[in-house]
């Protein structure tokens, strides 16, 4: 029976039976899990199959090819078909591959040395009644596994170790992630959105349909006294820099997936979205066919695109910057007197943010200043 197809696992269906080298330890102190009584209860589970076990979808980390990830947590396929497609992917995709191996490896070395540390999560009901064991850290873990099966195609499914944990947290898995690998741009922006929320109390929905739905949100919310300072020990980053890679989440779900993969820096994607959103997705697949710095980001979006039509247009003049200073700063007014008084005082701070990141902060107040003395100017004589 393939393991699509078999019965899901009960991981309490083996609590009346004696603790075997495959089965499950009982001890008597411990979290009570769902049809235990209160004098036994799991607190720590030594070996699952990973067909036993499920990431977790809003894991900040995505390792699963985006073409793979809805079949597999949708159910449409198991953990092995889903690491089948991925070496079949990584056949043709550089990116791909190199994560690929990095996955085998690793799954290669729990012969050599075993798996030296486990896979943490919790249990929780599944659709059809039966128990799943959620992962919250060590998902590499689990991939790599299922990767080395399938490359091997190995009839027997692998055992690895797992512990409960009482209260899974996203700061422990966000923790694992950074401890594991650097993670790209896009992580980082995840991962700060996944602990602003985790403190905000949003919980994602299983409903959601595209995951970056979810940390998304986070752009919506107003951040207490206090938030970013319970969060700069975790990233060991300043506010600025999370406030600049939150930015990041304003490309679209595809780019994001491919800035992601191809692990293009903060640096670049800030210079793709100060341009023009029609030119976000050109740069992004310019800037991973032709490897550019910011800099060279900066140059190819002031460089407009071919034209398509027989003749070129007639060169524009010559800009007034004074004037466009004065069109932009209307603009600007206009849209913060829009807002009400919650939403100004974020939209300012956010702002105010920025300004210090780009190193502009000191410049700015100076003309912000002067710009405020020829305002009083005007209205003592009006």
């Amino acid at each position: 029976m393939s393991p699509q197809n078999k019965k899901r696992f009960n991981a309490f269906d083996d609590l009346s039976q004696p603790a075997s080298s495959g089965g499950i330890p009982v001890i008597s102190q411990g979290t009570v899990a769902p049809g235990l009584s209160p004098v036994t209860a799991v607190e720590r589970i030594e070996r699952l199959a990973p067909s036993q076990m499920l990431p977790d979808r809003f894991q900040p980390r995505r390792l699963l090819p985006p073409s793979i990830r809805t079949d597999f947590f949708s159910g449409t396929i198991d953990c092995y078909q889903a690491a089948g497609l991925w070496l079949d992917m990584a056949k043709s995709d550089s990116a791909t591959k190199s994560e690929v191996e990095r996955l085998l490896a690793m799954g290669e070395s729990f012969d050599e040395h075993g798996q030296i540390k486990p896979i943490t999560g919790s249990w929780r009901e599944g659709s059809t009644g039966n128990y799943i064991f959620q992962i919250e850290t060590g998902e590499r873990r689990f991939w790599a596994a299922c990767l080395k099966k399938a490359k091997q195609r190995s009839p027997e499914e692998p055992l690895l170790r797992v512990e409960v944990v009482e209260n899974p947290t996203r700061q422990r898995q966000v923790l694992e992630n950074r401890h594991a690998e650097p993670p790209s741009a896009v992580e980082q922006a995840c991962e700060i959105a996944s602990l602003i929320l985790s403190e905000l109390g949003f919980l994602p929905a299983e409903e959601t349909y595209d995951e970056y739905e979810y940390f998304r949100l986070v752009r919506n919310q107003r951040m207490p006294t206090g938030l970013w300072e319970k969060i700069t020990p975790i990233m060991q980053l300043t506010r600025p820099r999370m406030v600049q890679l939150l930015n990041i989440l304003q490309l679209s779900s595809p780019l994001l997936d491919l800035a992601d993969r191809y692990r293009l820096p903060e640096r670049v994607l800030r210079e793709i979205l100060a341009a023009p959103k029609p030119q976000w997705e050109r740069l992004i697949q310019l800037s991973i066919q032709s490897q550019l710095t910011s800099d060279e980001v900066a140059g190819a979006s002031s460089q407009p695109e071919t034209p398509s039509g027989p003749s070129p247009r007639p060169p524009a003049p010559p800009l007034d910057y004074g004037r466009e200073a004065g069109r932009n700063l209307r603009r600007f007014i206009r849209s913060i007197n829009r807002l009400d008084p919650v939403d100004q005082s974020q939209a300012l701070d956010i702002l105010a943010d920025e300004l210090i990141a780009l190193g502009q902060a000191g410049e700015t107040l100076s003309r912000i200043d002067e710009l405020a003395r020829l305002i009083r100017v005007r209205m003592k004589g009006a």
